[in-house]
């Protein structure tokens, strides 16, 4: 009985939404990391992406897991329409790193539109208190939008990969919006 109790009380919580430490107003830490665009090794820098523009950062706990797998093609299928705003995406996972060269590629998920970026031990969402309670070393699925001038514009945390595309678009849209090119 106790163990049903407490795998109610996991799913339960699994199910719910957290909520992303950082808030919306405080300064993103900057962070430099390996990682692949088209199957292509590249060092993508958030200081250097935030200077054309904002910036949708987006954890994943793994590559080629199917929550992931369709939020990379959610992504995917939107980049023009972050584009369109003058935004970057990238995409940092600290799971399976062996795999992500390919998952960039991989025209079922990114298909080389974005960078993804490996966080081995998942040192960089731990700044961005993004690590996933229930596999420690992994990244949650936290989405973050920074604006160019390294501010924290909007948040999201949910496990579901479903919303963090219409999420984070509505937060560059908005900020667009008031910062007319």
């Amino acid at each position: 009985m106790r163990r049903l109790a407490l795998a109610a009380a996991v799913a339960a919580l699994a199910a719910t939404p957290a909520f992303a430490a950082l808030k919306e107003g405080v300064k993103a830490p900057d962070f430099t990391a390996p990682g692949f665009q088209a199957g292509k090794p590249i060092n993508f820098s958030l200081a250097q992406a935030r200077k054309a523009g904002p910036v949708v950062l987006y954890f994943f706990p793994a590559a080629e897991t199917a929550g992931c797998n369709l939020e990379a093609r959610l992504f995917a299928e939107s980049i023009d329409q972050f584009k369109a705003q003058g935004a970057t995406v990238i995409g940092v996972t600290a799971g399976n790193l062996d795999k992500l060269a390919a998952f960039s590629a991989d025209t079922e998920k990114c298909s080389g539109k974005f960078p993804v970026a490996a966080d081995p031990s998942a040192k960089i969402a731990a700044q961005y208190d993004a690590t996933l309670a229930v596999k420690p070393g992994w990244s949650n699925r936290t989405s973050y939008v920074i604006a160019p001038t390294g501010e924290v514009i909007h948040a999201y945390s949910d496990l579901k990969a479903n919303d963090h595309v219409a999420e984070t678009l509505g937060a560059v849209k908005a900020w667009r919006a008031s910062h007319p090119k």
